[in-house]
């Protein structure tokens, strides 16, 4: 199947990651050699791993640093190789602060993370327990966080390495549900109890994020591995997409962690 019917299976807009996935499976096939791509989200993992399939030479191998991680980075390597942890190059770093004065919350470590200029892909997972912060890393980002970045907002923190993630809390629920459509703001009505319309809102005001980026199209086709977030509502994530029912209505199975 050549590049282009490839594309037809995905959204337009995949297109560019389409084509970045395929140079690294080529770098890996033509110099023998691992390749590790930067943090991907669900989505773009199962685009990355559906193409490596494509090659009797070549497999993926993914790891975020915790086995729930929803930022992960790939490793494409020639079928010979062994990957090993230390392939993906990962540090979890605890965020080290004055507990019993101040409260931090995951918008402002990912606030500060981009305000110093770093893409989403840059970093994985912001884990807590609750009270305690960690983020995940590339040796090099972490480097530059101990050298550059003493604040979270107004709270003073330090940026400690630390061996094992913790296990973060979230109480994901199950559920399956039908849509009349994939459409985004249909999708966010059903999985968060809204009307059409207030979902359509939402949207249009810049409240929602689908796979961490900001979109402000309702229309915007929704399907399998997409990870959606709705400010002051929670998170949701589309675990498979099934059949059409007798009214012609989408079976979808999502997962969601309420606010």
């Amino acid at each position: 199947m050549d590049d282009q019917n490839i594309k037809q299976h995905f959204r337009p807009d995949e297109a560019p990651l389409i084509d970045q996935i395929n140079d690294w499976i080529a770098t890996a096939t033509a110099q023998y050699r691992p390749v590790l791509t930067s943090f991907l989200n669900p989505r773009q993992r199962y685009i990355a791993q559906t193409l490596a399939n494509r090659s009797d030479e070549i497999k993926a191998a993914s790891d975020g640093g915790w086995p729930g991680a929803e930022m992960q980075r790939l490793l494409f390597y020639p079928n010979y190789y062994q990957p090993q942890p230390a392939d993906f190059d990962l540090q979890v770093l605890a965020v080290d602060y004055p507990t019993k004065f101040a409260e931090l919350h995951h918008r402002q470590i990912m606030g500060t993370l981009l305000g110093e200029g770093m893409a989403r892909e840059a970093f994985g997972d912001i884990l807590t327990d609750g009270t305690h912060w960690q983020v995940v890393v590339t040796s090099e980002m972490a480097r530059f966080l101990h050298q550059n970045v003493n604040h979270v907002g107004k709270v003073k923190v330090k940026w400690l390495a630390v061996d094992q993630a913790l296990t973060p809390v979230e109480d994901w629920e199950e559920l399956t549900t039908t849509v009349t459509s994939m459409r985004l703001d249909s999708v966010v009505a059903a999985g968060f109890n809204y009307s059409r319309n207030r979902a359509k809102q939402l949207i249009e005001r810049g409240l929602v994020r689908l796979n961490w980026e900001e979109t402000t199209r309702p229309d915007y086709p929704i399907v399998e591995h997409d990870l959606l977030s709705v400010r002051h509502a929670g998170r949701l994530r589309i675990d498979a997409v099934g059949g059409k029912t007798r009214k012609q209505k989408n079976m979808v199975k999502m997962s969601v962690v309420r606010a």
